[in-house]
């Protein structure tokens, strides 16, 4: 929804005749409230994807993913040069379902997942999934990340378009032949058929909590070996 104000200066005018030089502070007070106000204040568009509308969508693209408990996994993408948004939330089932209570018993069909918003100019998909693969999470385990269970921690690559799916198979394909993995690769490849943002307490989870003792064991070492095994992608 756009929002904006003109007032033109016939109508100021007016408006001092019509009702007396007093109430010319109001009407200066009015207009120089909207000149001082921010512009995002008076002038916003946002689109369904939650993309700010002074940025083509076609300048960035995003990627849905699942590896386990979605704080780690999300923290990991905001430190990946080129990525524009990480957001965490739940994909694989119905809007609602979409509650941390009911996905946690693992009967929703539900995955803890991440919605990574990319400018493909400085990063590609290939490259955000090798860092997935490779730091984010394990891909051979089957529905958990480390101390968590269930199939709301299952690995998935939720593929947004046909280009996306060719890659994730080709790229898994790849991995299984070169042994890249002691064990069988188990991500699952599904088309993506909604996102729905996690509860805001859920958000920037490790950036508020770096001391959480779960942050610590499980979170804060994938950081450190994003630095160290793509120094070239990683920022602070």
């Amino acid at each position: 929804m756009r929002y904006s104000v003109h007032i033109s200066g016939s109508s100021i005018i007016r408006s001092i005749r019509s009702r007396g030089i007093s109430q010319l502070w109001i009407i200066l007070v009015f207009v120089s409230g909207i000149a001082l106000s921010p512009r995002s204040a008076i002038c916003k568009t946002v689109d369904s994807s939650g993309n700010s509308g002074s940025e083509s969508q076609e300048t960035v693209q995003t990627a849905v993913l699942a590896g386990g408990c979605f704080w780690g996994v999300d923290a990991v993408f905001k430190h990946v040069k080129g990525v524009k948004s990480v957001v965490s939330g739940y994909s694989g089932g119905t809007r609602s379902t979409a509650h941390y209570e009911m996905v946690s018993t693992g009967t929703t069909g539900q995955a803890e997942s991440v919605k990574v918003t990319f400018d493909p100019a400085k990063i590609s998909y290939h490259q955000l999934l090798r860092i997935f693969f490779f730091v984010a999470h394990d891909p051979t385990e089957l529905n958990h990340q480390g101390p968590d269970w269930g199939t709301q921690y299952r690995s998935v690559i939720f593929y947004a378009n046909a280009e996306q799916h060719h890659a994730a198979l080709q790229f898994i394909k790849k991995l299984s032949s070169d042994n890249a993995f002691s064990a069988p690769i188990v991500t699952q490849v599904v088309p993506l058929h909604g996102f729905y943002p996690a509860e805001d307490y859920h958000q920037d989870f490790l950036e508020r909590h770096p001391d959480n003792p779960y942050i610590v064991v499980n979170d804060l070492p994938k950081l450190d070996h994003l630095r160290k095994q793509f120094p070239a992608l990683y920022v602070r």
